[in-house]
């Protein structure tokens, strides 16, 4: 597995209890290369593979997803309103159920999925140890995985969220707050990714959400890994036993791996 890491001496890893927003945002790792790959390499404890997935009109043709969806999903993404929505959420979780298919040997669509009380998705069958989240922004998702810890994930186009001081008054510490209030406008807005992005992949991994994120964690507090997936974008993946950024293997799903579908009556609504 060794010809999937990345540079060790350009990691960066920081705790939870670290005070975010004084992160310093040049050490901040981009993902240069992403492994193109149809079977993922071994993913052991301690370990963390995290896939990128092109979900907006580059990604795969949606008449080779759809089917892979539960009904469920199926119901949702015919309730969405714009094709442009539509088409993301459709390429995200079918492309998350194919890198689910990978590892756990089991057809996309045969996999069950439940859910916590603030919508976290859980695989129903527990036995593999498998382990996994998944976020969008724009046209981009990431889906994380590790073997016997929770994880969580969150990327963040970084643009102009409006008044980001009254947000992280809001959201954040005292201290994260004041930090973002005091620092310059261009920094300000990369700081606040950085302290958005870390709060919700914790949130994240342990279930709980941003709505409960005041309450007590019903874990050990996770690590926290930044990169920079690609320009424009920042990324945070929490989890308890957390390797080196340099460490975790980086991966895309291969153009052979989306199945031909032959019947076109499994096919969604404003399929692409």
């Amino acid at each position: 597995m060794e010809h999937y890491r990345r540079d060790k001496r350009i990691g960066f890893m920081t705790p939870l209890q670290r005070p975010l927003g004084c992160l310093p945002l040049e050490v901040i790792p981009p993902i240069d290369h992403w492994h193109s790959v149809a079977r993922p390499p071994a993913l052991s404890s301690g370990g963390l593979h995290l896939w990128k997935l092109r979900t907006g009109c580059g990604g795969a043709p949606l008449t080779r997803l759809w089917p892979l969806l539960s009904q469920q999903e199926s119901e949702r993404a015919d309730k969405l309103r714009f094709d442009h929505h539509r088409a993301r959420y459709v390429r995200a979780r079918a492309g998350l159920r194919m890198i689910l298919s990978a590892y756990l040997r089991i057809e996309p669509g045969a996999i069950g999925l439940r859910y916590g009380k603030a919508g976290k998705p859980f695989l129903e069958d527990t036995s593999s140890g498998l382990e996994f989240n998944l976020t969008n922004s724009g046209d981009l998702a990431l889906v994380a995985l590790s073997v016997g810890t929770p994880i969580g994930v969150d990327c963040e186009r970084i643009r102009d969220r409006g008044d980001m001081v009254a947000i992280a008054d809001r959201m954040f510490t005292p201290e994260q707050a004041a930090r973002i209030a005091a620092a310059p406008p261009e920094e300000r807005l990369r700081q606040f990714h950085v302290t958005w992005t870390a709060l919700e992949a914790e949130v994240k991994a342990d279930g709980r959400g941003l709505l409960g994120r005041h309450r007590p964690a019903a874990q050990a507090a996770p690590r926290i890994g930044h990169c920079v997936p690609e320009p424009g974008f920042i990324a945070a993946v929490a989890c308890e036993r957390l390797p080196p950024v340099g460490d975790w293997v980086t991966l895309t799903l291969s153009a052979d791996c989306y199945p031909i579908i032959r019947d076109q009556s499994k096919l969604g609504a404003g399929t692409l």
